[in-house]
């Protein structure tokens, strides 16, 4: 199998160390940047133009270039009718998604975008509670991502990376659409979005750096999101109140706790030990790869994600008239 890779950051190096693990695949990397050991070690074919690569008959493609050419990056694959993994968001705008939506279609494309969450043990265990009603019915929803944005890649320049820099796409609130995605997940289309989004902190970059987004599903379920690239140490957790309890789940320890109304005490439902944080991303491959050998429509296709996209859109826009959207 032939695989090709658009764009060389850090999720490629993931997503190349984690194919080869599954695969017996030879890995052509779209980039301008020189073979570097890391590419040879891995035997890595290293050519610098889409037309090139598209010119090596790949099997399946992904695209992990900056977020502001992921859509027209896909076009250009979709029309030859390759196989496409798509890094979220999937894009910074909805400048050319139809098209893209369309093509796939036409062309029958296995499409799948990134959405690592989804296959986290502890996001897949507050699935099957909400749908056994393990705490009755669903009332409102908490879920906060905050991080420091320089710890990410200590070995990079923050400010010159694609995450902080609107011109390319960045910000917190696209960046870290993970929250919004396994929400969406969990609990269906979006009726109604309110947010503030603005850049708070001192840190060196253009997009925005805080996003607290309150978001009211179709099913009535009120949900408030809060996103930050400031917060030190980090939090990532998810608080869910049902009439009859709540499901607190922690993403930074791995843990999920329940609280009875009834019995009036917590109980441990999940605690993973030495949980290694790339299974999930090995785990999203996986099932990429089935999809694409069984020609089956994947967990989160081009189709599936623009609504998440739409709610990232709409708590900027949200943001910047000062009032609630009304979500198609």
């Amino acid at each position: 199998m032939k695989v090709l890779i658009i764009g060389y950051g850090s999720i490629a190096k993931r997503h190349i160390d984690n194919l080869i693990s599954l695969t017996n695949c030879q890995i052509v990397v779209c980039t301008k940047q020189k073979q570097d050991n890391f590419l040879k070690k891995r035997n890595c074919t290293v050519i610098n133009s889409i037309i090139k690569c598209i010119k090596e008959k790949p099997d399946i493609a992904f695209i992990t270039n900056e977020t502001k050419f992921h859509v027209n990056t896909a076009i250009r694959l979709a029309k030859f009718g390759i196989p496409l993994f798509i890094e979220k968001p999937l894009s910074n705008s909805m400048n050319r998604v139809n098209e893209l939506e369309s093509i796939v279609k036409e062309k029958r494309i296995v499409t799948m975008v990134g959405c690592n969450l989804r296959f986290h043990p502890c996001i897949k265990r507050l699935k099957k509670l909400i749908s056994s009603n393990k705490i009755g019915e669903i009332i409102s929803v908490h879920s906060e991502n905050g991080s420091f944005l320089p710890d990410w890649h200590p070995y990079e320049n923050y400010t010159k990376g694609y995450a902080g820099r609107v011109d390319l796409g960045g910000g917190v609130t696209l960046t870290n659409i993970h929250e919004i995605d396994y929400l969406y997940w969990l609990f269906g289309n979006v009726k109604e979005v309110y947010s503030i989004v603005r850049k708070l902190s001192n840190l060196q970059i253009t997009a925005d750096d805080f996003s607290l987004m309150l978001i009211q599903f179709k099913n009535k379920i009120i949900a408030n999101i809060h996103l930050n690239f400031f917060e030190k140490p980090s939090s990532r957790y998810c608080k869910i109140i049902g009439n009859n309890g709540i499901i607190f789940c922690n993403l930074i320890t791995n843990e999920i706790k329940i609280y009875s109304c009834k019995k009036k005490k917590w109980s441990k439902e999940l605690k993973l030990k030495k949980y290694d944080y790339n299974d999930m991303y090995v785990e999203e491959i996986r099932h990429f790869l089935n999809c694409v050998r069984t020609k089956k429509m994947t967990i989160n296709s081009v189709s599936n994600s623009i609504h998440s996209l739409q709610i990232a859109l709409n708590a900027k826009k949200s943001s910047k008239l000062k009032k609630p959207i009304i979500m198609k």
